[in-house]
């Protein structure tokens, strides 16, 4: 049986669901972090991209969250989803992401602004120079290094894929046994500085290489899936956190291409990172909040207007079918959507972005549910992902 989908006024009824931006867990959203301090403390603004998709950015980000010190937050487009804002050129011509100020002075690429940060606030344990850091830096680059080559690469024949993929493995023993030094999770006793410079890289490697190559990194090293549940432990983490389809379809502009191969194993994860089910793969571990629903729900009524503007479908097909998705979403009740309604809602069920949008595990709800409801209307995908730029996401779209 079926029912009619919720008008929005009682769909809004529904959305319980806010976050302090200012002084709760980590969030994408807020423009202004104060962690239980007056706003006359801030001594820091941080520039960073829309879509929280900048693994730069990311470490920077954490970095602040883990030391609470009090920052502005202004966000700036990446050249690969829309035009620098020219009052950014003026601050930072380069154009360069991230950038910090501190007191007034502008400081541009991240392990200068991490050691300006030390500098003014001291460091997170264990500073960027640390005798027990600096070896482990280096082997973060060696493993972005192999990385880059197994992933960025043309893939001329299976051996020479396989050749960059044993490379890379190597590299990742030597990680494994770095982590089995120490008797926690992280790298060094206690999450630190050492922690926080791995993060961004292997956060994207874990679901590019799961996505293009069929490798698992968080299940096949055990290590690693110690240090990946670790961190989930930490909300600072939880809130910079993406997901496997934000980051494999962010990633090939930003790298300037990701190279798939042809096993049967990397065919089958592509299938479920797009299409589902996203409950499983291996990008979170930690238990799903009870809020995850309303989270997703509330995110979407808070843009539906823009999400409709720029939909593809006109707004008599996509209004009556995005309020079917969200009312199946919080109440669990089939509604059928219009005819030609599926392309639309799948168009949408790409664009999720975590955790720009909503946490992961509330990206994973409202995708369950975009897909389920464009089921009922038929099999039509949208057309894919652009993977050049991704204007598709220009944020001048949901300017205010």
């Amino acid at each position: 049986m079926t029912s009619a989908p919720l008008s929005w006024s009682a769909l809004e009824d529904m959305a319980d669901f806010s976050v302090d931006y200012a002084n709760g867990p980590t969030n994408a959203q807020a423009q202004l972090r104060l962690f239980g301090q007056p706003e006359s403390a801030v001594r820091v603004t941080l520039y960073r991209d829309n879509h929280a998709w900048c693994p730069y950015c990311q470490k920077v980000w954490l970095w602040l969250e883990e030391k609470q010190v009090p920052y502005r937050i202004k966000k700036v487009t990446m050249f690969c989803y829309g035009d620098k804002e020219s009052w950014y050129k003026r601050k930072v011509p380069s154009g360069m992401l991230p950038a910090l100020e501190l007191d007034g002075q502008m400081i541009t690429e991240s392990d200068d602004i991490l050691l300006a940060l030390e500098s003014a606030f001291g460091p997170l344990v264990w500073g960027m120079k640390d005798p027990q850091v600096v070896p482990l830096r280096q082997l973060e680059r060696l493993l972005f290094r192999a990385w880059c080559m197994w992933l960025c690469q043309p893939v001329r024949s299976a051996a020479a894929d396989q050749r960059a993929g044993e490379q890379f493995v190597g590299v990742v023993q030597r990680v494994e046994q770095a982590l089995a030094s120490t008797p926690g999770p992280f790298f060094l006793p206690e999450f630190s500085t050492a922690d926080v410079v791995f993060v961004p890289y292997v956060e994207r490697m874990n679901a590019s290489l799961y996505y293009y190559k069929g490798y698992s990194l968080r299940e096949e090293n055990p290590r690693l899936g110690d240090w990946f549940d670790g961190l989930e432990s930490r909300p600072t983490y939880r809130g910079t956190q993406s997901d496997f389809h934000t980051h494999v379809h962010d990633l090939p502009p930003q790298m300037g291409g990701c190279y798939e191969n042809d096993l049967p194993q990397t065919r089958r994860n592509q299938a479920q990172v797009d299409l589902g089910p996203w409950f499983g793969l291996p990008d979170v571990a930690y238990p799903e909040p009870e809020t995850s629903w309303a989270e997703a729900l509330a995110r979407t009524l808070k843009h539906r207007e823009n999400i409709m503007k720029v939909n593809p479908a006109d707004r008599e097909v996509i209004d009556p079918a995005l309020r079917c998705a969200l009312t199946h979403l919080i109440t669990g009740d089939v509604c059928n959507p219009p005819a030609g309604s599926d392309r639309a809602l799948r168009y949408l069920r790409d664009r999720i972005n975590v955790p720009r949008d909503m946490s992961i595990y509330a990206a994973k709800r409202l995708r369950e549910a975009l897909e389920a409801t464009a089921a009922l209307a038929g099999d039509a995908q949208p057309d894919p992902l652009p993977t050049r730029h991704r204007r598709d996401q220009d944020p001048a779209n949901f300017a205010a």
